[in-house]
């Protein structure tokens, strides 16, 4: 089942936020994420928000939820206006899940149009939205694009069939070139989604799905290493020895197998779990790393449309009821569908700071080390972490922590030496 919401303060129903959340707004990019809640099946190694038709009832259909979503735009719009954040246009778009195309192309347009209807967009800006391979058609994809969507972000997790069904994914490998292809076909960059460390996945299953995914020639990969939540399908499935438990060394080894391949066919890490084709060290950003996740990391300002979205302006985080049929229903009377919210105090904020950039290969600015909050670590833990191999020696004495091969594996572990 779906993770709890974290405890916070009661959000007002009026969304109206603290004052600070308009200090520098300014001159804080804004972006919208759209989260779509639906999925034709439940992965079982998922505990996202999400819901199959036979999870739900009256009020929170699939047929419904788009102006349940124009509807949240709307009231965002208007609280940011009573709370005096001054508008800005969209940077990014992001439609998330859940499996977004499970919702017809008209009705994703639809929340896009009224999303930019009441903030304009930036010329150029990333629109993204994730698929399903099996859930696009040619036509489906080119009504996207005509719509204003730039890029879509293709659920591929494994080429391999026996690796595919642990995982419950419903498509067949064959289906993703052809996904792709089409894509191509109406105009939108691509990204594909891998997992590694699945149970019972080879270093060779893993190897034939790295060289599937770069002979779609996509634009942008992301390889996550799969982790076991509590509560789902797969985690029972390990427990009653079903199926063997993860590996973290088979994880690293995978990482470092995925590192050089994506490597030497020309992509870049510009984050700890994201490749993008171009770039690289010492020249510009590629144009395919995703913008929108770029803004998560740098702390920029979003707002979170659907039941269980997050939303960060000016350092107040909230966040939205988790059910469609009650977030639905607070929307329907005019009310904020936030079930709580947080204003994060300077130590937080630093925490984030330095727990988000270090992942970057923009690095983190040793600057933001200065004086942490409590004191301790910050940049007397520096000449440690380069002694031991897991941030670049020449990129911190420029001012600047760039994780090595084997800092990324281990950056959890270099965040905790850099906080106090």
């Amino acid at each position: 089942m779906p993770s709890a919401l974290p405890l916070g303060d009661p959000a007002p129903a009026d969304g109206v936020l603290p004052a600070q959340a308009a200090l520098g707004a300014e001159r804080t990019p804004f972006s919208l994420y759209a989260h779509i809640p639906f999925c034709a099946v439940r992965c079982g190694y998922c505990d996202f928000n999400t819901y199959t038709a036979t999870e739900l009832g009256g009020g929170a259909s699939q047929a419904n939820y788009a102006a349940t979503a124009v509807a949240e735009v709307r009231f965002a719009a208007a609280a940011l206006d009573a709370s005096g954040v001054p508008r800005r246009r969209l940077s990014t778009v992001f439609f998330g899940g859940g499996t977004p195309t499970l919702l017809a192309a008209d009705d994703l347009a639809s929340i896009l149009r009224a999303a930019v209807s009441e903030w304009g967009i930036e010329p150029g800006a990333e629109v993204t939205t994730e698929a399903n391979p099996d859930s696009v058609t040619p036509a489906s994809l080119q009504t996207l694009a005509d719509a204003g969507f730039t890029r879509v972000s293709f659920g591929m997790q494994s080429a391999v069939p026996h690796v595919l069904k642990v995982l419950d994914r419903t498509h067949t490998p064959s289906r993703v070139p052809e996904a792709v292809r089409w894509a191509r076909e109406a105009g939108l960059d691509v990204s594909l989604d891998l997992i590694y460390g699945t149970p019972g996945e080879s270093l060779a299953d893993w190897r034939t799905s790295l060289d599937a995914a770069l002979a779609c020639e996509p634009d942008h990969v992301s390889a996550y290493a799969l982790i076991v939540e509590d509560g789902t399908r797969l985690a029972a499935q390990i427990r009653r020895g079903e199926v063997p438990d993860v590996d973290d060394d088979d994880h690293a080894e995978k990482y470092e197998v995925a590192d050089a391949v994506l490597g030497d066919a020309g992509f870049h890490w510009y984050e700890v779990s994201n490749w993008a084709r171009g770039g690289g060290s010492g020249t510009a950003a590629s144009r395919f790393e995703c913008r929108h996740n770029l803004a998560y990391w740098n702390g920029s300002d979003w707002w979170g449309v659907g039941p269980g979205a997050h939303s960060h302006v000016g350092g107040v985080r909230w966040w939205n009821v988790k059910h469609p049929a009650a977030y639905a229903g607070r929307l329907g009377q005019g009310a904020s569908p936030a079930a709580g919210r947080e204003t994060l105090d300077d130590a937080t904020r630093h925490v984030e700071r330095v727990l988000l950039k270090i992942r970057l290969a923009s690095g983190l600015p040793v600057s933001e080390l200065d004086a942490p909050p409590g004191g301790g670590g910050g940049r007397e833990a520096v000449a440690g972490l380069i002694a031991d191999g897991l941030v670049e020696g020449a990129a911190a004495i420029r001012g600047t922590l760039v994780l090595t091969l084997q800092g990324r594996l281990l950056a959890d572990a270099v965040v905790r030496r850099l906080l106090p």
